[in-house]
């Protein structure tokens, strides 16, 4: 049975067992305690959590899931992936334990032709918690599972929590026998090789208190209602039912293996250390291959930090396993064109997203195959200064550094080393490693505390969502339903007291799709007055009006007016507005792969981040602003509207990767098919309402992502109004037309550039005839002369280099060439010390390397550098540690 036929069996199972189908949510959720989904409850955990009611009683889904804690260990094993495939079916208050274990028992063992998976009811174990004695019941007696086939399991096993304070309860795990062939009889309290894990029923009915993860925590009571949460594995079923050892020979996982032994001309399975190693890396390949795929459709790009950076690593790793298996080319684009093959069938937007995917993947393989070369050299330096120190172990230190800021894979390293009849510092650099985790967990366990503030407004989420009324509305009458302050309910507050106030309804903004909130007041007639500088919303339900209390004293049912500021808001609306021609524009000028990465918006201002390979040209950029203001000009009509999200996409309406749309979304059009975006801010009514737009900036905010900003309406007025003073201060000053400027400027720019290259000439032929009496000083220590000291002041690296090469050339065959420079501090700044080191052959051959010396010297200045063992260089603060310095130098050379 095929993965995709799992998946709708699943599905249909549930649909007809009453269940809402809920389509898989983005792998990239507004979660503070989370990178990526990893578990098919996420999406719902508002629910659960009473932060939303939900529409539905019972839901069902296949959720798209990612966890990369263990990245090292994906291929070792052939049970662990970085991406999969949670199935799952879910209560909310409606029926529990008896009822999901039989939707459970009946799918997987009902025979095909019924819709059932039709596995063998004998192969099938239970486990429950300890003390449930009531699943267990039911498994005996109404499922009719034999005693001894169920086992009870600790809190580690069989008790569920997300982690934090908040819904827990026992569970309930589905294990399938794989045979004896697998491993030891006794069930999974036995052997979890043989006996693997296909379903986990979670029968969610507590609530627990602060402590540890698995254990270790107080249970402080039941839940209101008891809920259900349950997760199939769908890669483990496909196992089962396609009658395969694990997860890489199904069909999602093996069709990029057959593309990888194609591309690379070794065998899969071919048996052997060496073949046990290739598979391993087969592995890496299929399973990063898949998961890449699925971030990037959802909007991830590489990058350095956060998503971007576990992307980037996914990618390479990739590069590396297929080079260390032989291929010599690219092969980005077949292996991702393969995954996008495979779970397009799944998933529509992934195939839909094939250009786009495949652009950003071989874009990074082409970056990657650069930083290949440049790590290259940075090991052989790494190499030569290793040897020069008479060791044969690069240290953990530098492995580490190639590996966490170069990119440099260990394996890669480690090869490397091998090749050049050396170690790597292996426990050095896996003791880094593991400091670097810890410090990620410390801080991914620091940012658990998204839910830890919500219960003061928990019962206004369930039961009092505000009403917003500000897209037809700017001044509304309202009833104060809570006054919060310091985290609890305050009920009342006076003047200067810093408040939350809920009401039942609001025309104020709050923040949301880069659009920041909207700034006014909450009055009554008896004088009280809030002035409101912020609004947000918790739960996605309720507004909070955060303010301070001017005058009189506002309390809970109070009867108020609402006001927004008009002015803030025209120039909310304009920006927000702006922002939408200005994606537009950009798309028509760079293609459709110009999709949005992020955006903010406030009155005058507009702020777009965009994924793109490369800066705007400046004609790209002309060509921006011109279309937006045309745009402007042509006073489009804008339209907003509700529709179902499958007729927003059908009629070609933008959405936010990574956002979470529900069935209903709202739509804003600007003039037909020029701009339509989903979106939920307050817009113009007119195009020409936005005014001028001035694009003010183009810059990188990370890699594969840029950023243009602008001005608008008045602002932009503003803005072109002082660039033109100050382009007629410029005329005035140079005596020419403002049209003679810029060519003006260009010829000063020359002839100052000029000069200044002349004044460097000079200063270099000085230098140079100083430092030539340095060969008439030479220090001799041992076989080997010392050439240097303190010259002119004020050089800089470059021309110190440039010294260092001359003299290295006219001093004999075993020297080593030491300039220093100084540039006297200025204004509290301390001095600068730039210094070279230059080493000639022979000096080299006695086993002086110029990178080892400057480390050997850098401290003596107070400062740092490095470089090759022929040229090396650094700089420092203080001039007086220059002779010692010297010493040094001189110590090192007699050792040798």
């Amino acid at each position: 049975m095929q993965t995709h036929e799992i998946r709708q069996r699943f599905l249909n199972h549930f649909i007809a067992s009453g269940h809402t189908e809920v389509p898989s949510a983005s792998l990239i959720l507004d979660d503070p305690n989370l990178m990526f989904v990893n578990a098919g409850m996420v999406p719902f955990k508002p629910y659960f959590l009473g932060e939303q009611t939900p529409p539905f009683r019972r839901a069902t889904s296949v959720q798209k899931c990612v966890r990369t804690l263990d990245i090292e260990e994906v291929g070792i094993t052939t049970r662990h992936n970085t991406f999969f495939q949670m199935a799952g079916n879910f209560s909310f208050g409606d029926y529990f334990k008896r009822e999901a274990i039989t939707f459970a028992w009946s799918l997987l063992t009902n025979p095909v032709a019924e819709g059932g998976y039709g596995i063998d009811p004998t192969r099938l174990w239970p486990t429950v918690y300890l003390d449930d004695d009531e699943a267990e019941a039911i498994w005996r007696d109404e499922i009719g599972v034999p005693a001894e086939r169920i086992q009870r399991r600790d809190m580690k096993d069989n008790y569920w929590s997300m982690g934090v304070p908040g819904p827990c309860g026992p569970c309930s795990e589905i294990f399938y026998d794989r045979g004896p062939e697998y491993g030891t009889e006794g069930g999974p309290e036995v052997d979890e090789d043989r006996y693997i894990e296909i379903w986990n029923l979670v029968f969610m009915q507590n609530l627990r208190g602060p402590g540890g993860a698995k254990e270790g925590y107080e249970i402080l009571g039941p839940l209101p209602e008891r809920n259900i949460d349950t997760g199939m594995g769908i890669e483990r079923v496909a196992c089962i039912l396609q009658g395969v050892d694990n997860v890489y020979e199904t069909d999602l996982l093996k069709p990029i293996i057959d593309e990888a032994v194609t591309l690379t001309g070794r065998a899969y399975g071919a048996g052997g250390p060496t073949g046990a190693s290739d598979d391993v890396k087969f592995r890496v390949i299929a399973d990063h291959t898949r998961t890449a795929a699925m971030l990037i459709a959802d909007g991830v790009l590489p990058g350095n930090e956060g998503r971007g950076y576990v992307l980037r690593r996914l990618l390479r790793r990739i590069v590396r396993s297929a080079r260390l298996l032989g291929a010599s080319g690219p092969t980005m684009g077949a292996f991702i064109g393969t995954a996008i093959d495979v779970m397009g069938s799944s998933y529509p937007d992934v195939a839909a997203g094939r250009e786009r995917i495949l652009t950003v993947a071989v874009g990074e393989e082409d970056t990657f195959a650069k930083t290949l070369v440049a790590g290259s050299a940075l090991f052989s330096e790494a190499a030569a200064e290793t040897k020069a120190a008479g060791s044969d172990q690069i240290s953990g230190a530098a492995a580490f550094t190639l590996h966490d800021t170069y990119g440099f894979p260990i394996d890669l390293t480690l090869e490397m080393a091998a090749e050049s009849g050396l170690k790597v510092d292996a426990d050095g650099f896996a003791e880094l490693m593991a400091q670097q985790r810890k410090r990620a967990k410390d801080d991914a366990n620091a940012r658990k505390s998204g839910h830890a503030d919500v219960s003061v407004y928990r019962e206004f989420v369930d039961t009092h969502p505000t009403e917003f009324v500000g897209f037809t509305e700017l001044v509304a009458e309202a009833t104060v339903l809570a006054v919060v302050g310091e985290g609890r309910r305050l009920g009342h507050a006076g003047p200067g007291a810093e408040v939350d106030i809920i009401l039942d309804r609001t025309p104020l903004y709050a923040e949301s799709g880069g659009q920041l909130a909207d700034v006014g007041t909450i009055t009554t007639s008896t004088g009280v007055r809030v002035a409101i500088s912020d609004v947000q919303k918790v739960g996605k339900a309720v507004w909070l009006h955060r303010g301070v209390v001017e005058a009189g004293e506002i309390a809970e049912g109070d009867e108020v007016i609402a006001s927004v500021d008009a002015a803030w808001r025209h120039g909310a609306t304009q920006g927000h507005s702006g922002t939408h021609l200005v994606h537009a524009a950009l798309r028509q000028v760079l293609g459709p792969t110009a999709t949005q990465a992020g955006s903010l918006n406030k009155p005058g201002y507009l702020r777009f981040d965009f994924h793109s390979s490369g800066p705007l040209s400046e004609q790209q950029r002309t060509e921006i602003e011109e279309i937006s203001n045309t745009a402007v000009e042509a006073n489009y009509p804008v339209n907003t509207f509700e529709t179902g999200f499958a007729e927003a996409k059908a009629m070609g309406a933008m959405a936010l990767f990574g956002e979470n749309y529900g069935d209903v979304v709202r739509v804003v059009e600007i003039g037909g098919p020029f701009s339509m975006e989903l979106c939920g801010g307050t817009h113009v009514a007119a195009s020409s309402q936005v005014g001028p737009i001035t694009v003010i900036g183009e810059s990188s905010v990370g890699s594969g992502i840029r950023r243009v900003e602008a001005y608008v309406g008045m602002d932009s007025f503003r803005h072109l109004s002082t660039e033109r003073a100050l382009l007629a201060g410029l005329a005035s000053s140079l005596k020419v037309p403002s049209a003679e400027v810029p060519g003006r400027v260009e010829q000063l720019v020359t002839r100052l550039r000029d000069a200044e290259r002349e004044v460097a000439r000079l200063r270099a032929e000085q230098a140079r005839a100083a430092a030539a009496d340095l060969l008439d000083s030479v220090r001799r220590a041992g076989r080997v002369d010392i050439v240097g000291g303190r010259v002119a002041d004020g050089l800089g690296a470059n021309e110190l280099r440039e010294l260092a090469a001359d003299l290295r050339n006219r001093a004999s065959d075993t020297a080593v060439v030491a300039l220093f420079s100084v540039t006297p501090g200025d204004g509290g700044d301390p001095a600068k010390v730039p210094f070279v080191i230059a080493t000639t052959p022979g000096a080299r051959d006695a086993g002086i390397a110029a990178g080892a010396v400057v480390k050997e010297i850098a401290g003596l200045v107070g400062g740092r550098g490095g470089g090759k063992p022929d040229l090396a260089q650094g700089a420092g603060t203080d001039p007086d540690g220059i002779a010692a310095a010297m010493n040094r130098i001189v110590e090192l050379a007699g050792d040798r």
